[in-house]
């Protein structure tokens, strides 16, 4: 009888990651985050880390020519996923600088190796790797060796049951035709695009072995929780029972268009207003949130283009001052529709 190998999956701790990857991270798995300077990688990177990390499963992060420890754990702390008391037990940070600066990659990958055995983690990190292909370019290594210091890198780190994560300065184009992509199980590209006079951040799951992930570019915001990711894609909907007979009509508030609709608007159904300004709309929609009040069933009303001072009416301010119906109203000048729905 054959036996399907079930690849254990680990929440992330990101809000909404867990659902790109198509249910969480791989263990033991060899991923990059790649993205230009001020992509959000080590917020990202560190975020993931604090959720994983722990008495039982230890996290090494190593710094190379990018920010030295003190400096990345300074900005670092200021995340409310910051915990300082996994720092030196659960968590410890090694500079490799000094070995990289030798220009042997066979001295980086020994230094290493030496930490994870002395440390033991289930989590590595590599902040920047860009820098180590740098050298490649640059010094006496090749990439052929590269390549072999790539490949060598990740067979260890599955022999160790860890799970490895290269940060780097990858542009998309770059990452794709370099060698690390041969070894990598996952990929993940961030980019902050200007729209217009908008910055929005995206995400996406280039490659993840062994998992359906979401395809696509992902909007995601980085507040003072963190990284926040919106999935491209539509909550399910939730299906009327079946109905024998004539549709459930819903009343609007204004018994002369019931008439007109043959008793108001069928259930589960969406109706656009359209009209121009000063021709009805909000009083419409007023009146259809207190019909729904009365009812006992409560209203939501989202006011975009409109300040909510401009929106608002006397009937509307009672029903929002009694929690008969929710105002939600966005400010955002790089709006996406994944966060408005979320």
């Amino acid at each position: 009888m054959n036996l399907k190998v079930q690849l254990g999956l680990q929440p992330t701790g990101v809000p909404g990651l867990d659902t790109l990857l198509g249910g969480g991270l791989s263990e033991f798995s060899f991923n990059v985050i790649a993205g230009a300077p001020g992509s959000g990688k080590t917020t990202l990177a560190h975020q993931i880390m604090f959720a994983l990390a722990g008495p039982h499963k230890k996290a090494l992060f190593f710094t190379v020519l990018g920010e030295p420890p003190l400096k990345m754990l300074r900005y670092q702390q200021q995340y409310r996923f910051f915990d300082i008391d996994k720092v030196d037990d659960s968590i410890r940070y090694v500079n490799l600088a000094d070995d990289l600066r030798a220009g042997d990659f066979s001295g980086v990958l020994e230094r290493i190796t030496r930490e994870v055995e002395a440390f033991s983690p289930g989590l590595v990190f590599v902040d920047s790797f860009h820098s180590v292909v740098q050298m490649a370019r640059n010094g006496n290594e090749g990439v052929s060796d590269l390549q072999y210091f790539i490949q060598e890198l990740g067979t260890r780190m599955t022999s160790w049951q860890a799970t490895t994560f290269l940060i780097g300065e990858y542009a998309t184009a770059e990452i794709e035709a370099n060698p690390i992509m041969t070894v990598a199980d996952g990929m993940l590209a961030l980019s902050n695009d200007i729209v217009g006079n908008s910055s929005v951040r995206k995400m996406r799951v280039v490659k993840m072995r062994g998992q359906a992930h979401l395809l696509g570019a992902h909007t995601f915001r980085i507040d003072e929780h963190g990284v926040k990711i919106y999935p491209r894609m539509l909550p399910p909907l939730a299906l009327a029972p079946h109905q024998s007979g004539p549709s459930v009509r819903i009343a609007t508030g204004c018994a002369e268009l019931d008439a007109m609709l043959g008793g108001g608007l069928p259930r589960g159904h969406a109706a656009m207003v359209v009209g121009p300004s000063g021709s009805g709309k909000t009083i419409l929609g007023t009146a259809f949130l207190a019909e729904g009040a009365r009812q006992g069933e409560r209203g939501v009303i989202a006011c975009f283009q409109k300040d909510a001072a401009h929106l608002r009416n006397a009937e509307l301010d009672a029903l929002i001052r009694n929690d008969d119906v929710i105002l939600v109203q966005s400010r955002s000048l790089d709006l996406s529709v994944e966060e408005v729905l979320a």
